[in-house]
């Protein structure tokens, strides 16, 4: 009976556990379109709430941003996407620290720049704030 009870016991956290998971994850994937729909059509208090005051932006290139370079560089048109997909999305959940992999695929338009094809991969680093997930960290690579 006593182990009945205890496999009963587990299912149950296990259950919730996976509820509390799936919420999450699916927090994440918002925050994720936020960002993507932010880095299209920028606006300050969009980049800002989507992103953390100790935000590292690292590019492919190898330029590091703070969140404050960051903005500028969407709300100047210094970075300046005129179409922007995220494909192969992969997300892990640690506590309040969400990894997110992807593929960025796009075209940009940046200020003083030809029009240019855009394949990276990237890794995202997201944290809750309060109820909120945003940007903690980024680092883009090229790749073939």
């Amino acid at each position: 009976m006593k182990s009945i009870f205890a496999v009963f016991l587990f299912s149950v956290f296990a259950s919730v556990a996976a509820f509390g998971q799936n919420k999450d994850i699916s927090a994440v994937e918002k925050a994720l379109e936020t960002l993507r729909v932010q880095m299209l059509n920028p606006t300050e208090s969009g980049l800002k709430s989507i992103s953390h005051p100790a935000l590292t932006y690292g590019h492919s290139s190898g330029k590091i941003e703070n969140q404050k370079e960051f903005m500028e560089a969407f709300l100047t048109g210094a970075s300046d996407f005129t179409s922007l997909d995220f494909s192969d999305v992969k997300i892990e959940i640690v506590g309040k620290t969400a990894v997110v992999r992807h593929i960025l695929t796009a075209e940009s338009m940046d200020k003083g720049k030809q029009p240019a094809k855009v394949n990276i991969k990237v890794m995202l680093v997201f944290t809750k704030e309060k109820a909120s997930w945003v940007l903690l960290g980024r680092q883009a690579v090229k790749y073939l």
